[in-house]
């Protein structure tokens, strides 16, 4: 079975010892409203925040340069389109293309806020423990079906990977090479198939031993949480950077 990776998980910083619901609630209490910013101004609010949340946490820097990394990768291709196809004032022409300010303007906003949203994320959700997770999601009152969705694809996910590269190396084995050709297109096209008949396929099985041992479509959990004064004092903390935030765009309303 595969390892469960929560490289993030292990701690002894301040934010590791604050109640997982209190985290759980300060997560969607930031990232939500960071990721409906419509200025820059707000939107660099919400990236300072994530930075102090992650070096409150005390997270590796190399783990936390290379999620970002990921994230940005899928940003850039945003940084392709959207400067030319967002109308507005041109500000470099390149023959019949134009980028425009509009363009730039929103493809960086886009930018910040999506790396504002990870880091918050990874300071405040990826800290909670798995087994941790679970019952925090339950005692916040979250459906039963959602939380089943969500521990289960973070649990199974490794499952699936390793899968995958048990499928790559077979094909290795056998001599496959990618190349640029329709041989090497329909071999890609037939592992995702079978990826995906071999997920459905235990799928089914761990669906069925749960049932064997009982599982009535709900998770039982002895763990118990309790919020001390530091943590509603964390709660306080995250609140108040939201009402600043929000209140940034009053404040440039009103002096523009």
């Amino acid at each position: 079975m595969a390892a469960i990776d929560e490289p993030f998980a292990s701690g002894d910083s301040f934010i590791h010892t604050v109640d997982p619901r209190i985290r759980l609630l300060c997560a969607v209490m930031l990232t939500v409203p960071a990721a409906l910013f419509t200025n820059m101004d707000q939107a660099c609010a919400a990236l300072a925040v994530g930075f102090i949340l992650v070096s409150a946490a005390r997270l590796p820097i190399g783990l936390v340069v290379k999620r970002l990394a990921v994230v940005n990768l899928f940003v850039l291709f945003l940084w392709l389109f959207v400067p030319f196809s967002l109308p507005g004032e041109a500000a470099f022409t390149a023959g019949p293309l134009a980028i425009t300010r509009e363009g730039i303007g929103l493809a960086a906003l886009i930018s910040v806020k999506s790396n504002a949203v990870v880091l918050g994320l990874m300071a405040l959700m990826g800290t909670i423990p798995l087994r941790d997770l679970g019952p925090a999601l339950q005692q916040l009152r979250v459906p039963d079906k959602l939380c089943h969705i969500l521990l289960f694809t973070y649990r199974y996910i490794f499952v699936i990977h390793q899968e995958y590269l048990t499928m790559r190396r077979a094909m290795a084995a056998r001599g496959f090479r990618p190349k640029t050709n329709r041989h090497t297109y329909r071999s890609y096209a037939w592992l995702v198939g079978m990826l995906l008949i071999k997920s459905w396929d235990r799928a089914e099985r761990v669906y069925g031993a749960m049932r064997c041992r009982g599982f009535r479509d709900r998770f039982y959990s002895l763990t118990t949480f309790t919020s001390a004064s530091k943590d509603y004092l964390f709660l306080a903390l995250c609140l108040a950077a939201v009402i600043g935030m929000e209140s940034l765009d009053v404040i440039r309303s009103h002096f523009s």
